[in-house]
């Protein structure tokens, strides 16, 4: 690459007069041209640099964009985005049901080769082009679908994750009882109903509640946490045959709360969520530890935690422990959502994104281990207590790990268990906001960009007042079966796909060769083999053989071991066609707005970055193109395999 002093431009510092009051070059609109001092005050090398710069015509200055108040505030709200409810929550009972430390090596094998990769991937694109998710397809108009498809499924994402944060706020509240209200069993609740804070050493235990759970409710003993989630809280219904029911509305009051921090956190864009990035990515990491080690002084901990992180070697090979793992690092790093690009679009263009992605991308691993060694102390402590050796059954696994089997432990506790449980639903409120805030600001991009004239609040507090009256249908009786539809046609399908799209299309459409030269443009770091490697082969070919392997692995969806009706599915088969069918769409789209001459010059231009692609700053953007272009004779009389091997190896 040349140096970036290459093109004889006059540098703001070599010459003030050329930038405004806020260090910016000076655009005019009307003629899309540079103002500039008169030509009886400038000076020669002035009056050079405007014939030079008169190519910049085309290249009009994109309109502001925000940008980070200081670098530390990106890192800290990346680490609020990613470090959410799927390191404290989902991470534990992921790798609970699938054999605790069976679950660790698959996991870390994975994020090396799937999600920093993609982390960094989207760091870069976002930081070099200053564009949003949507937007950030210029690069390629044809798959801009991509981009819209996953602003559609992180939309749905917003909706019921407030939700869940209405329910944790419930739990919160009530953690203040004394005695906690999922302690003991109310009359009106169950005859078979056993109390959660007595602890019986006896046969009785909760391992054998947990092997009942295919009876009816009729037949089987249900600990009183359990029945406090589905009737005090959810006030569940058996089925929705006959509708969702009526939002419970003390829900409704947590959803509202919930939403209106989000607003006011993004009310004034990265100037207002910057700020609040210190608090909702530090604050979360003191309460954690103050739980683990609170967790290590119980006994039989230690048995807990000794489980957690011992790998059960029959397991590795199993493909469902890999797929679990795939799965939870997609998640756990919100990767393919389009939120890191986001955020990272509001960098300066020369931020050390490099150190970023990989300081991120460790904490999240290192936050999801130290939550797996708090909720697994308090796993083997609950064993303990109860007198058995087999720690992988004592507690419900999946998504009722949070709301019945953390209370149930929490319950057991001989003193002061309030304490706890605040501290508990405080920490999982805090992440789930934080990660919120960056899911509703990938939708705020997406308006901005578009639509520019439109205000940071306004498109705040439509997107809140919206997602909030959907959110309504998931704090019904009947909510749950809605969420866990959504959850699965709306997200976990349709993100793999769009996820695969993209990397092709950065890999190999955009291609791997000019993304390492973006990088070395950018921040004049040289990328290694390891990560052209994982963006070329290694990543893109795994997350296709994950796809392969959950369609062909396809079950029909139950919720509480209970099916849906064939219109339901319907329902979500529609979801996923959503967002898949945005690709076509704006494929169709692009080739139609290119203006070739003939449809063959359409269809292959579409695939082209246009013409105003690369760094916002038109001066940068000139001698980028400069760049390219003299990088683009290089392939020229190259044949198919030369092309490849210069993609993958440079």
């Amino acid at each position: 690459m040349r140096s970036r002093t290459a093109l004889n431009v006059v540098t703001p510092h070599e010459n003030p007069s050329f930038i405004d009051d806020q260090g910016r070059y000076s655009v005019n609109d009307n003629d899309n041209s540079f103002n500039y001092p008169s030509s009886q005050s400038a000076s020669p090398t002035t009056r050079s640099t405007e014939h030079e710069l008169s190519s910049l015509d085309r290249d009009k200055a994109l309109p502001e964009r925000d940008t980070w108040g200081k670098g530390i505030e990106c890192l800290l709200s990346c680490v609020a985005l990613s470090v959410g409810l799927g390191n404290a929550w989902r991470f534990p009972f992921t790798a609970l049901d699938n054999g605790g430390g069976a679950f660790l090596i698959p996991y870390l094998v994975v994020l090396f080769v799937v999600g920093r990769p993609i982390y960094y991937l989207e760091m870069i694109i976002g930081q070099f082009s200053g564009r949003g998710s949507v937007k950030v397809y210029d690069l390629c108009p044809a798959m801009r679908g991509v981009g819209v498809g996953q602003t559609f499924m992180i939309f749905l994402v917003g909706t019921y994750y407030e939700a869940l944060c209405s329910l944790i706020l419930n739990y919160f509240v009530q953690s203040f009882r004394n005695p906690l209200p999922w302690a003991y069993c109310k009359a009106e609740w169950n005859s078979n109903c056993i109390d959660s804070a007595i602890v019986k050493k006896s046969k009785t235990n909760l391992t054998e509640l947990w092997q009942q759970k295919g009876l009816s409710d009729s037949n089987r003993t249900i600990s009183s946490s359990e029945l406090y989630f589905i009737k005090e809280v959810l006030k569940e219904k058996e089925n929705i045959d006959d509708g969702i029911g009526a939002p419970n509305w003390q829900l409704v009051v947590g959803l509202f709360i919930s939403w209106f921090c989000v607003f006011m956190v993004i009310i004034r864009g990265v100037k207002s969520s910057g700020k609040a990035s210190y608090f909702l990515a530090i604050f979360p990491y003191v309460i954690m530890i103050v739980l683990l080690i609170r967790a290590l002084t119980l006994p039989g901990s230690l048995d807990g935690i000794l489980y957690f992180i011992k790998p059960q070697w029959n397991k590795i090979l199993d493909p469902e422990v890999w797929y679990a793992a795939v799965s939870q690092c997609f998640f756990s790093l919100t990767v393919c959502f389009g939120a890191i690009i986001v955020y990272a679009s509001y960098n300066k263009f020369d931020h050390n994104v490099y150190r970023d992605a990989t300081i991120i991308t460790g904490l999240d691993t290192f936050t999801s281990l130290l939550a797996g060694c708090t909720i697994f102390g308090i796993i083997g402590h609950l064993a303990h207590e109860i007198g058995t050796d087999d720690i992988g059954s004592v507690v419900k696994g999946g998504a009722g790990l949070a709301f019945i089997s953390y209370p149930e432990a929490i319950a057991k506790f001989q003193s002061l268990p309030q304490i706890f449980s605040v501290l508990f639903f405080l920490m999982l409120f805090i992440l789930g906001i934080g990660s919120n805030i960056g899911i509703v600001s990938c939708k705020v991009a997406a308006i901005k960009d578009n639509f520019p004239n439109v205000k940071q609040w306004q498109c705040a507090l439509g997107i809140a007042v919206l997602s909030f009256c959907i959110g309504l249908t998931y704090v019904t009786p009947g909510g749950q079966f809605l969420l866990t539809l959504v959850d699965y046609y709306g997200v976990a399908m349709m993100s793999l796909f769009l996820g695969i799209c993209e990397l092709y299309v950065m890999g190999w459409v955009y291609g791997v060769n000019r993304l390492c030269k973006d990088v070395e443009f950018m921040i004049g770091r040289k990328v290694g083999l390891y990560w052209r490697m994982c963006w070329s082969v290694v990543t893109p070919v795994i997350m296709t053989v994950i796809l392969i392997y959950f369609l062909s692995t396809y079950a029909p969806l139950t919720y509480n071991n209970k099916t849906y009706s064939n219109g339901m599915y319907v329902f979500g088969w529609i979801i996923t066609s959503i967002g898949v069918l945005q690709i076509p769409i704006w494929l169709f789209v692009a080739v139609i707005r290119d203006p070739g001459t003939t449809w063959r010059d359409k269809f292959f231009n579409a695939f082209k970055p246009k013409h105003d692609w690369g760094p916002r700053d038109p001066v940068r953007r000139q001698e980028y193109k400069k760049e390219i272009n003299e990088d683009a004779k290089l392939n020229e009389g190259l044949d198919c395999w030369s092309k490849i091997k210069r993609n993958m190896f440079g």
